[in-house]
């Protein structure tokens, strides 16, 4: 299925087709959703609901070792929930929207972190894993319906109360929406935007690690912009305070909704310094390290699939990068993929 931008970008200056028409009514119908909460009732009884514990997505493993999303119903869930001993009135109250199908059914998530995980996990025959796992084995569209889904549901827990009042918030059916009603005050979520930068001296890229990352990931710079600045000034700056270079150039990329920590919305670039300047300064309260990798490195990196196992004590650590779905590795792979000559630098 077509991205929603390459739907847009299809649609541009021609008539509308079908498959514009039919991008356009997915989203009207999502719209009437998040706004009119008895439309939104009725498409959660026929909906597929993504469950979450303590933010953690539910996944199922196939016998040929695939993992995936299951497909409950919102009936299935209902039931899963009395069975493991919950209110069934909770799929009503706690669910969010998180989305549709081009057929326009729905998509919900809801955190059963209220009842007992492994009691869940037996009764649906299905596991609990941490989001950044998730996105190593999940493939196709099921990515970003996760990232979407525990931003929401994070997003909800930290909004119960009204920041000028401190009275309780109320949310709208679909969850699209908080309200103080001693205010009138109503909250929508938010991401905070963030830039993220492949630094490039012309034969090597500059990939860094923070001490959180797992033993042996590298990734591009990235940092929140400050107030006010646009996105070239928020790359200069976070280059120059995480490596002490100062970058000549700068190319955008892409974006993307990152879920953690906090929803970040991540504005993706690609950047240049001159390669006689390229003498590293590490801010260690930042970083535990930074290096210049060269594209043999890389390819080998973008290889690896999945986390590699941890080192016997005294061998070194595999190098690797992070996951297809994040946008640091497609950044990434398009460094690698115009110095081999094999793609252009944006896709």
């Amino acid at each position: 299925m077509l991205s929603p931008l390459r739907v847009l970008l299809s649609c541009r200056g021609r008539p509308a087709s079908r498959l514009c028409s039919g991008y356009v009514a997915r989203m009207r119908y999502l719209s009437k959703l998040k706004t009119d909460d008895d439309a939104c009732l009725i498409a959660l009884q026929s909906a597929t609901v993504h469950l979450f514990h303590r933010l953690s997505p539910l996944l199922r493993r196939s016998p040929h070792g695939a993992y995936a999303l299951p497909a409950l119903s919102t009936t299935e869930v209902q039931k899963l929930v009395e069975r493991v001993g919950g209110d069934r009135s909770m799929v009503e109250e706690h669910s969010v929207l998180i989305g549709c199908t081009e057929h326009n059914h729905a998509h919900f998530c809801l955190d059963v972190g209220s009842l007992e995980k492994e009691a869940v996990e037996e009764t649906s025959k299905a596991t609990f894993i941490d989001l950044r796992k998730a996105f190593f084995v999940l493939r196709g569209e099921q990515p970003p319906l996760v990232a979407r889904g525990q931003a929401l549901l994070r997003w909800h827990q930290g909004h119960m109360f009204c920041s000028a009042t401190g009275q309780p918030t109320v949310r709208n059916q679909s969850g699209s929406q908080r309200v103080c009603r001693s205010s009138d005050i109503t909250y929508y979520p938010t991401m905070s935007p963030a830039v993220i930068v492949l630094v490039s001296d012309g034969d090597r890229c500059l990939l860094a690690r923070q001490p959180s990352f797992p033993p042996g990931m590298y990734s591009a710079l990235a940092g929140f912009c400050d107030m006010g600045e646009t996105v070239e000034e928020a790359v200069l700056r976070e280059v120059s305070e995480e490596v002490g270079v100062e970058v000549n150039s700068v190319r955008y990329s892409g974006s993307q909704h990152w879920p953690l920590p906090r929803s970040s919305f991540m504005v993706a670039c690609h950047a240049d310094v001159n390669p006689a300047h390229t003498q590293l300064d590490i801010d260690r309260t930042e970083l535990e390290d930074a290096d210049w990798f060269t594209l043999d490195e890389v390819t080998a990196a973008l290889r690896v699939k999945a986390p590699p196992p941890r080192s016997a004590p005294g061998q070194p650590i595999p190098f690797w990068v992070p996951p297809p779905y994040a946008i640091a590795n497609r950044l990434i792979a398009e460094w690698a993929g115009q110095r081999s000559g094999s793609r252009p630098l944006t896709p």
